[in-house]
């Protein structure tokens, strides 16, 4: 059993357990999914920071440039970040994942108030950690988004990459899917883009921009056994800081 194998091992119950949450049994109609939106888009919104921090740390992103790190890293994380970046909506134009997530949004007619606010007061010069400590959301996404800041800001590449890639990926249970089906089913002018995005996420970031991405922590942990301890540590840590995202979204309900 190679190293990877090891991890995704070491992570099956706490991944197990958080794809059983029962939050996604409880989003049973338009209103319901409207209001998981309103929260799970700030899951979204910082997935695009923990990327590009990746991108900072593994690629020359300054002038003059010059070669950094290894350049088949540089390779991974680019084919990553022009997907995220700029990928493709329905129709085929150009568009960032978390924009077409806004979209959705607001085709469904759920409120963007809170994660548009958050950017806003970034925009006007506070800090990450004010802004957040400010917004009106609950504490459970503010401790989410807490976690993962404070990964990019005070934790080695090797566990950013880990969180990015066992901690956000294809956290999408069938049970969800079937709800999603019927919801699209009653209100297909409501959720269409939205049901879009939900199958372009499996397409593109649980098929081939997951491989890309263990193949990223497979390289970066290279045969470090502390790494490798790190690694799985910080995986299992974003496991269970979503799994209380998910306990405040329920909360909320």
């Amino acid at each position: 059993m190679n190293r990877i194998e090891q991890l995704k091992n070491e992570l099956n119950s706490t991944r197990e357990h958080l794809l059983a949450h029962p939050v996604y049994a409880s989003i049973t109609d338009l209103n319901g999914l409207k209001h998981f939106t309103q929260f799970h888009v700030f899951a979204v919104w910082d997935f695009m920071s923990l990327l590009k921090s990746l991108q900072i740390n593994l690629t020359c992103v300054q002038l003059p440039w010059m070669p950094k790190g290894i350049a088949n890293t540089r390779f991974l994380i680019n084919e990553i970040v022009t997907g995220e970046e700029s990928d493709v909506d329905e129709l085929g134009n150009r568009i960032s994942h978390f924009e077409l997530y806004l979209r959705a949004m607001h085709q469904m007619g759920a409120s963007t108030a809170a994660i548009n606010e958050l950017i806003a007061q970034m925009q006007n010069g506070q800090s990450i950690h004010e802004a957040i400590n400010n917004a009106t959301i609950p504490v459970e996404v503010k401790d989410f988004l807490q976690f993962t800041f404070d990964i990019i800001e005070n934790h080695p590449i090797h566990m950013q990459a880990a969180v990015f890639t066992f901690g956000r990926e294809d956290l999408i249970p069938d049970m969800f899917m079937k709800i999603l089906d019927k919801i699209y089913a009653d209100h297909p002018e409501k959720v269409s883009i939205f049901k879009y995005y939900i199958e372009r996420h499996i397409e593109v970031d649980g098929g081939h921009h997951g491989q890309l991405a263990t193949e990223m922590v497979e390289v970066l942990c290279g045969d470090d056994e502390q790494k490798w301890a790190e690694a799985t540590t910080a995986s299992i840590q974003s496991l269970a800081i979503r799994a209380r995202l998910w306990d405040g979204i329920m909360r909320s309900l």
